[in-house]
């Protein structure tokens, strides 16, 4: 397939400033986890939820932190713990005596961007408080429904090794999740830098000089801009073959669902954006590709037991189908 989008059709400069800002402001508290940040940055553009997971300390919660510093919104977190209730996060009825009625009070989720740290520690039943928020953007209690404020987005993290405790997440969930992130130790070069950075500190908290770069209607203006990025029909195609072969894969039990191939849509949408094009590639759609399917599909017993990963498995899957050239 031969591109021939010579000519920019959508101005991304404004966009490309933005992003350029971020990550500068990024850069002077978080060392490396480059990956992180461009898929989080990502997230936001394309009005989606990210799962972050990773062993303690690699600056999970701070990079969530961080993103939430540097856009002048609501932020909200909430620490999930195995006794925490629907209502501590969503909110409850509270009597008036002087009116002689219930009023409600607002839970902590509702702000614009929320962060959940250790998701998977709560149960069920307050797993499924999310469902709605998530995908619709509103909440519904004692029969009345209150519409989130935008942007909304929900940053969560969880711990991969410690299992004590905490309750694995539904399917359902799990596919309301635009991105998981899977983050790593860092290089030893990193591990210098930020033990030198730490050292020349004096105690200052570089998280508090973070300023502001994204207005709640900067971000709105920006994701329609994304909305406007060219897709090729060849390349629909592609994103709609790598999502059917999830599901005709022996190796897995559960494949990914329509909701999958739109937000590989969406995700490269945002790349192609983040990269100054205002078109989509094959790259861009091999490049998501992991980070929107490996939470959203489940290997059989015997492939997981031979030691396969989602993400080996996916990669097989696109070397198997011709590229859109």
């Amino acid at each position: 397939m031969e591109y021939s989008f010579f000519e920019q059709r959508t101005d991304l400069s404004q966009l490309n400033n933005a992003i350029a800002t971020i990550r500068e402001a990024v850069g002077k508290v978080i060392v490396g986890q480059e990956q992180m940040v461009e898929l989080m940055i990502a997230g936001i553009l394309a009005d989606g939820h990210i799962l972050i997971e990773g062993v303690p300390g690699v600056a999970k919660t701070l990079s969530a932190k961080l993103m939430a510093k540097l856009i002048d919104a609501g932020f909200s977190r909430i620490q999930f713990t195995p006794d925490l209730m629907p209502s501590d996060v969503l909110g409850t009825s509270v009597f008036n005596p002087k009116e002689a009625s219930f009023q409600f009070k607002a839970g902590p989720l509702f702000s614009n961007i929320v962060l959940i740290d250790e998701i998977n520690r709560a149960p069920a039943k307050t797993q499924s408080a999310l469902f709605e928020v998530m995908e619709e953007r509103q909440v519904t209690v004692d029969g009345t429904t209150y519409t989130m404020n935008t942007p909304f987005m929900v940053l969560a993290t969880q711990n991969p090794i410690d299992q004590e405790g905490t309750y694995r997440l539904p399917e359902a969930q799990l596919d309301r999740f635009l991105f998981k992130i899977e983050v790593g130790y860092p290089t030893l070069e990193e591990e210098v830098i930020i033990l030198s950075n730490q050292h020349q500190a004096d105690n200052r908290n570089l998280l508090n000089e973070v300023e502001k770069v994204l207005s709640a209607t900067d971000i709105a203006q920006y994701r329609e801009t994304i909305r406007k990025i060219v897709v090729d029909q060849k390349l629909l195609e592609f994103i709609a073959r790598i999502v059917f072969e999830t599901r005709n894969n022996p190796s897995l039990f559960l494949g990914a669902s329509p909701r999958a191939s739109l937000a590989i849509v969406k995700a490269s949408k945002a790349f192609a954006a983040m990269r100054g094009r205002d078109f989509i590639t094959p790259e861009d759609i091999i490049e998501v590709a992991p980070h929107v399917l490996r939470h959203r599909i489940i290997l059989t017993p015997e492939k997981e037991m031979e030691g396969l990963t989602a993400d080996e498995l996916i990669d097989r899957i696109i070397k198997s189908l011709e590229v859109p050239r």
